[in-house]
């Protein structure tokens, strides 16, 4: 056993997820940094490997095959800055919303939209966060992977990610890479960007006209507070499911025949982006409770544990409103959250 790394056998999960849902992995492997993977992953049998960062993007619905792994390296620094715009590198297991704050007070801008979301820098790729009118790609510079067939690091420029909507090349092949170090490209000039609904309301209602990123970056952490539970309070996940996109034909048939309905352009102009929680709301599920699976009162979105709710209830759940979206819109839901011990 490495100094560098650490093996428990039976672990317990459920503090390891956002749902706070039972679940044991049969080993569980923390590594402290990426150059003792090798190492590590040698120590364990082969079969599948679930790699963990703060469990706010998965759904127990069963025990995982496999072993599990956390990298635990959390540090994160300015790599080169030439004053208009700064490279920064953080490690896998630095926290999310921590590492967006730190840039601030290094004076480097354009993620305060991506406050309050919660998980690992590493975990942020895979599901190509966004919030608010940005998405992680935009700032992306290089992600760091450790490549599991040939037990190497490899740095892939962003064009080489495969970014696309709560997507990547890391979510695809998600047994091909393991996210190591994640480097953004910042900038110093502090432009704002407040067209996103709410954001703007939210600043006005301050009386501010003018806003910096820092105000920004604390009004997103209002609303965010504001319209999703906490998941230290509550377990859940954030928001469940995806925004469907759907057809521009389909999308102009259902503002016709539901014109509060909200709708944002697509990837492309054949495409619209549909409101998953109004679809949702509009079906009678905000707020409704299973025994303890449910669905918040703050926002149709998101599902909740109310205590000693299972993975697979929560998921029965999800599937239920999922079909009732679908019988009634004609529109497909599909799950944020990864799924493990089950499908969708």
């Amino acid at each position: 056993m490495s100094d560098a790394f650490r093996v428990t056998r039976g672990a317990d999960l459920r503090a390891r997820n956002s749902f706070g849902v039972s679940a044991r992995a049969p080993l569980l492997l923390e590594v402290d940094h990426a150059a003792a993977l090798v190492d590590a992953l040698a120590a364990l049998p082969a079969g599948p490997l679930l790699v963990l960062g703060g469990g706010s993007n998965l759904l127990f619905a069963g025990d995982p095959e496999g072993a599990a792994l956390s990298l635990r390296a959390a540090s994160r620094r300015i790599l080169s800055d030439d004053g208009g715009h700064a490279i920064v590198r953080a490690d896998a297991g630095a926290d999310w919303h921590g590492f967006v704050r730190w840039t601030l007070a290094q004076g480097l801008f354009g993620m305060e939209n991506l406050a309050l979301i919660p998980g690992t820098v590493g975990a942020a790729p895979i599901q190509n966060i966004g919030a608010y009118g940005v998405e992680l790609r935009e700032f992306v510079h290089v992600v760091e992977a450790f490549e599991t067939a040939t037990g190497r690091i490899r740095r892939l420029p962003r064009d080489e990610c495969a970014f696309a909507y709560r997507d990547s090349l890391f979510k695809r092949e998600r047994d091909r890479f393991i996210v190591s170090a994640v480097e953004f490209r910042l900038s110093r000039a502090p432009a704002v960007r407040i067209d996103y609904a709410g954001v703007r309301e939210a600043l006005a209602a301050d009386g501010t006209t003018a806003p910096t990123p820092v105000q920004v970056f604390d009004a997103v952490c209002a609303l965010r507070r504001r319209k999703l539970p906490d998941p230290a309070v509550i377990g859940n996940a954030g928001s469940f499911f995806k925004n469907p996109i759907v057809p521009l034909a389909q999308a102009q048939a259902l503002a016709a025949a539901h014109p509060g309905l909200p709708q944002f352009p697509g990837a492309d102009a054949d495409g619209r982006k549909l409101s998953a929680a109004w679809l949702i709301d509009a079906c009678g599920w905000k707020g409704h409770r299973d025994g303890d699976a449910g669905v918040s009162m703050q926002h149709a979105l998101v599902l909740v544990n109310h205590g000693a709710a299972t993975g697979a209830q929560l998921l029965a759940l999800a599937r239920r409103i999922a079909a009732s979206v679908s019988e009634r819109f004609g529109v497909a839901l599909e799950p944020e959250p990864r799924i493990v011990g089950d499908h969708w």
